[in-house]
């Protein structure tokens, strides 16, 4: 037993030494092989460690090259760590204290991929047709961040996928809004529901969920007794989108399949 107690005693005071020993490197390495180390950490996916030898880096060199580099690195690694919070946090600082920086156009893309990507949950892979349901203030957030991008750089190269980002995002909002007209409908609040389908038609034109928001409107106004505003979005429904089941005669508040009708909101 007491051989035991010897064996463990060594194993763990050789891995607290080696630990030290990994902080000493941080703290002795030069800038070019610190910051080589902390990429390599990142490139084989150990954050953690990437994390810890990029802030050691920007402590000990706050100026430079390579600190600039690796605060970009830093926000990449905290990203895929989902520290959502300190990437944006790194983000941020960066953008303030480097504006002019060769790069800044990343800058701005990786801050609206950290709000894209922060309120994604699990489920939403699964069930897609849900992902309209959830808050959507980092949805919004992200689409700022992607129309700043553009705005700023509509030459770089990640305009493309923040614009088809932003498509997604102006869809998922639309069908976020849309969501709450359909849960005003079903409960007779049709006031609610006819403001709230009128505001995704004005404020989300191009969105595929248009069509569905104006066959809403003039269901709500019909239901209210309001058959010339009922006309006026039917007739603006059958000028966009003639084919729409609503011009059918088919209802269509019920939703995109059962699921919804099981969770409506």
């Amino acid at each position: 037993m007491l051989r035991r107690l010897l064996v463990w005693s060594l194993i763990l005071w050789l891995g607290a030494c080696s630990n030290a020993a990994r902080e000493d490197e941080a703290d002795t390495l030069p800038v070019d092989q610190l910051y080589r180390v902390a990429q390599g950490s990142m490139e084989n996916g150990n954050y953690d460690r990437a994390i810890r030898y990029y802030k050691r880096l920007t402590a000990r060199f706050p100026f430079g090259e390579y600190t600039e580099q690796a605060q970009l690195d830093l926000a990449w690694s905290q990203y895929q760590r989902q520290d959502h919070d300190e990437a944006i946090s790194t983000i941020n600082r960066f953008i303030k204290t480097y504006p002019a920086h060769a790069r800044i156009d990343y800058a701005f893309y990786l801050r609206g991929l950290i709000n894209f990507d922060r309120n994604r949950s699990l489920i939403e892979r699964y069930l897609p047709e849900q992902a309209g349901t959830r808050d959507q203030s980092f949805g919004r957030r992200s689409f700022n961040d992607f129309s700043e991008l553009l705005r700023r750089y509509p030459n770089s190269q990640y305009a493309g996928d923040a614009r088809q980002r932003m498509i997604f995002l102006r869809n998922d909002m639309a069908q976020y809004e849309l969501g709450v007209a359909r849960y005003y409908f079903r409960r007779g609040a049709y006031v609610a529901s006819a403001n709230r389908a009128k505001y995704l038609v004005e404020n989300y034109q191009q969105a595929t969920q248009v069509p569905d928001a104006l066959a809403l409107m003039a269901q709500s106004y019909a239901a209210l007794g309001e058959p010339d505003l009922a006309a006026d979005a039917k007739k603006v429904l059958a000028a966009n989108a003639p084919e729409h089941p609503y011009l059918r005669g088919e209802e269509t508040e019920s939703g995109p399949g059962w699921l919804s009708r099981l969770w409506p909101f």
